[in-house]
């Protein structure tokens, strides 16, 4: 199984869910040289020979950081990024790292206040954006998000354009904009159709819309795929149901007490409990 099958598995499939934060923002900057380029802005990336010294030390300190964040640890990444920002004050890049952290410990005053230091800096960076904005989706500020997310997806040198239809379809139906929501994962899922956060939250919502021949569809690709999980086979056992597919139905039932036999998932099948 390749690392991001197997980070997959430890997360949790749940409806614009704060567990899939991770999944949905990104680290500006953390592997260029400096704020532009690669993240969207726009802005001619420094190479190695007109890179000033400062910059430099604030780019170790800030890979650094962005290494012991991916660990999950906070604190010391915290630490380097204090040591990148006092190298470099105006680096866009580690006060956008610092909002994800502060993102992650649910500290949203703190972040909102770095993700809008780093706009300050670079006014065009898309991957900014995209972080404030779902930081404001987290706080049911949903015109403000849907806002920043329209920005980034207009920035025509933003490359993570999957990402972000993701987190506005996920925002779209946590405000009730349920067609909304549908056609940003589609859009979504034509950028990516392997990543199984938009296809199982896709797959959801048409299932919750009554749309069970559609939700079929996008469910039997991931459960066909090595990241379905008890989330997905679950969802997949109650739509094979609604079509009255018992066949599939038992056989995905099956799989979801093999593999995942202590799940609540397995025991909700055991019971018969498709409605809960």
């Amino acid at each position: 199984m390749n690392k991001n099958a197997a980070r997959w598995r430890a997360r949790q499939w749940l409806f614009g869910a704060c567990l899939l934060a991770c999944a949905l923002v990104g680290v500006s900057g953390c592997a260029s040289r400096g704020a532009g380029g690669p993240d969207g802005s726009g802005a001619e990336v420094v190479t190695d020979s007109d890179e000033p010294s400062v910059r430099k030390r604030a780019r170790i300190r800030l890979e650094l950081a962005s290494g012991y964040f991916e660990q999950g640890q906070t604190t010391v990444a915290l630490d380097e990024l204090k040591q990148s920002i006092a190298a470099d004050p105006n680096y866009a890049a580690a006060y956008n790292l610092r909002g994800l952290i502060y993102l992650r410990l649910n500290d949203f005053r703190f972040a909102e206040e770095s993700f809008r230091k780093a706009l300050a800096i670079e006014p065009q960076d898309a991957t900014v954006m995209h972080n404030l904005g779902w930081l404001y989706c987290q706080e049911a500020r949903y015109p403000q998000a849907q806002q920043l997310f329209s920005q980034a997806l207009a920035n025509p040198n933003y490359k993570e354009r999957a990402k972000t239809w993701r987190a506005q379809g996920l925002c779209q139906v946590r405000a009730g904009q349920l067609e909304e929501g549908e056609q940003s994962l589609l859009k979504s899922y034509q950028f990516d159709a392997g990543n199984p956060v938009t296809a199982y939250n896709l797959a959801t919502l048409l299932f919750q819309r009554g749309d069970f021949a559609r939700a079929q569809f996008y469910v039997r690709r991931l459960n066909n795929s090595e990241l379905a999980n008890e989330e997905s086979l679950w969802l997949g056992v109650k739509v094979e149901r609604r079509m009255e597919n018992r066949a599939a139905m038992q056989q995905l039932g099956t799989q979801l007490q093999k593999r995942f036999p202590r799940s609540a998932q397995a025991d909700a099948y055991q019971r018969g409990a498709f409605n809960e």
